[in-house]
């Protein structure tokens, strides 16, 4: 949350030149505070864990936050109980005569598809246009970041030479664009996926600005239309063992998964992960909540 402070405080200018948010008094007592109503379209097969990683970050603010879970009419879960989904999540055509603060669109297993093959393609490509007017910002995740760079702006993702997988060091670029407030200037994110997207195209496009990427790793995070759009390529929202669960998954299926990068102690896979990027990951999701949508959105959102 920002700082009040008097309009004249000389301190003011130095800390908003250190691009920190300091707000006056005359925005603060103009400002109407409510629920923020964010929705989560969960595309990640075991949906409860997903659901779990998330709240716990969005968690992670003094601000409310009414969460709607989605889930896609036109895929049927093998993974999560049809009792849960009836119960917690909306179908789009609940909601779509809905206005909402932000949307969160998750990663899916399902990125060595072209878009076009996924079967529910066409269901989200309406969600991501009804976004364009509906929704305040959207913070697209993995999966979801590829999908909604190329809805939005074309460009395509490209097949890796093998599964990218590990703890990642990036490095921060533009660092007066809210999102990356606070962060510093380097830091360790996990990936997890066999697709990329090219940096060359995205920095043809004006609407994007690549604010964090890895030599290793390619890009991490890119804002797109100042904001109305935020992907992250990579999975901060992931736990602890979320990528030790799913290297032993992969060598239960007989994939032969490399040993995830920088992740284990000595590569050890019997050894417990450090946790190295939960500060930037409550970073991210604080800024978004904050300058993204909160600072953003309208009081009467109908």
């Amino acid at each position: 949350m920002p700082v009040k402070v008097q309009g004249d405080l000389p301190a003011k200018k130095i800390i908003e030149q250190e691009n920190i948010f300091i707000m006056d008094e005359k925005r603060a007592m103009s400002q109407d505070i409510r629920p923020l109503k964010i929705v989560i379209a969960n595309l990640m097969p075991l949906k409860e864990d997903t659901e779990i990683q998330l709240l716990r970050i969005l968690s992670n603010t003094p601000l409310q936050v009414d969460i709607t879970f989605l889930m896609m009419e036109s895929h049927v879960s093998k993974t999560t109980p049809i009792s849960h989904l009836n119960k917690f999540y909306n179908t789009f055509s609940e909601i779509k005569n809905h206005k909402y603060d932000g949307l969160i669109i998750t990663g899916a297993p399902v990125e060595q598809l072209p878009f076009n093959e996924v079967n529910y393609w066409d269901e989200l490509k309406q969600v991501m246009e009804w976004s364009k007017t509906n929704v305040t910002s959207t913070l697209h995740i993995c999966w979801g970041a590829q999908a909604g760079i190329y809805y939005h702006y074309g460009i395509d993702k490209y097949p890796l030479e093998k599964k990218l997988s590990g703890i990642y060091t990036h490095k921060v670029s533009h660092r007066k664009i809210p999102i990356v407030r606070g962060f510093d200037d380097v830091f360790l994110a996990p990936h997890s996926r066999y697709t990329g997207v090219d940096k060359e195209e995205i920095k043809k496009d004006d609407r994007l600005t690549i604010l964090a990427d890895s030599k290793e790793a390619g890009v991490l995070l890119v804002q797109g239309d100042e904001g109305k759009n935020i992907f992250v390529f990579g999975h901060l929202e992931y736990d602890r063992l979320t990528l030790d669960k799913e290297y032993k998954r992969d060598l239960d299926k007989g994939l032969n998964p490399d040993i995830p990068y920088n992740y284990y102690t000595n590569d050890d896979p019997m050894s417990k992960p450090y946790l190295t990027w939960r500060s930037t990951s409550n970073c991210l999701f604080s800024n978004w909540l904050n300058y993204y949508v909160y600072q953003a959105t309208p009081y009467e959102l109908e």
